[in-house]
């Protein structure tokens, strides 16, 4: 089966999508990982989405990244509205993450894990290691949970490419995942996948929705009941601001006509 390596990407407000089934996209990952190509991607919902809009830095740089794909059905609805296109379901960073690592099992592939705590990602190695033994954890790197300095920086980079990664899993964060996926693409010799909450998924210690939640857009919200005091905000202002920029961009389409 031909891969398609260049794909149509659709902008919403500010980041371009990519429009591809996970199954698909996966593969032009796996494409770019077995050749140790720079390649950036990222698993982008509404909170990143609105983030690159607020933070004129990450919006400067959020399409450095060449695949980005609609983590939040809510993101999808927009992007078939807008673009009457006819994305069937979300690609969730968690379901992106195991499509992948499905595939570097079979080509046994060298994977690199940047970000989380320790405990996460040895939990997350654990689980590789079980599911996937044809992939190979060359390395992980504990998150500072700041900026690294210059050097901490060029020595992060060399470290990783010595490594022979093809994949690094980047678990730091949304937005801080984002901006270091950009910064580094053309610089880290391998596929880079900005995928948040997969580190803490498939380490065991958070829940996914129900596929019905999902499918409903409400994966938010059961996320929101799991940790409240971190994620209220986040919820409460991005969401309300996602839904006024759909709402304004809307009329703006109708006056327009």
């Amino acid at each position: 089966m031909k891969i398609t390596t260049q794909f149509p990407r659709y902008k919403l407000f500010l980041p371009e999508y990519c429009a591809l089934p996970c199954k698909e996209a996966a593969r032009v990952i796996l494409e770019k990982a077995s050749q140790r190509q720079s390649f950036g991607v990222a698993a982008l919902a509404v909170h990143g989405l609105v983030e690159s809009v607020n933070d004129s830095v990450l919006g400067e740089k959020i399409n450095r990244i060449e695949m980005i794909v609609p983590d939040g059905q809510p993101v999808v609805w927009a992007l078939n509205a807008f673009h009457h296109l006819d994305i069937d379901f979300k690609i969730p960073g968690p379901t992106l993450t195991l499509e992948v690592l499905k595939l570097a099992n079979e080509q046994r592939l060298n994977v690199f894990l940047y970000g989380s705590t320790a405990d996460t990602l040895q939990r997350f190695q654990d689980h590789i290691a079980s599911s996937y033994p044809g992939v190979t954890v060359v390395g992980v790197h504990e998150d500072r949970f700041r900026d690294a300095t210059a050097e901490e920086d060029a020595a992060d980079i060399e470290r990783i490419n010595a490594s022979g990664a093809h994949i690094v899993l980047v678990g730091r964060g949304c937005p801080r995942q984002e901006h270091w996926v950009a910064d580094h693409v053309g610089k880290v010799d391998s596929a880079m996948l900005a995928v948040g909450a997969a580190f803490d998924y498939h380490a065991g210690k958070l829940k996914r929705a129900p596929m019905w939640v999902q499918k409903y857009g409400l994966e938010w919200l059961f996320r929101l009941i799991q940790e409240p005091g971190r994620l209220w905000r986040r919820y409460l202002f991005t969401n309300l601001q996602f839904i006024r920029m759909c709402l304004r961009a809307r009329l703006q389409s109708s006056q327009s006509k």
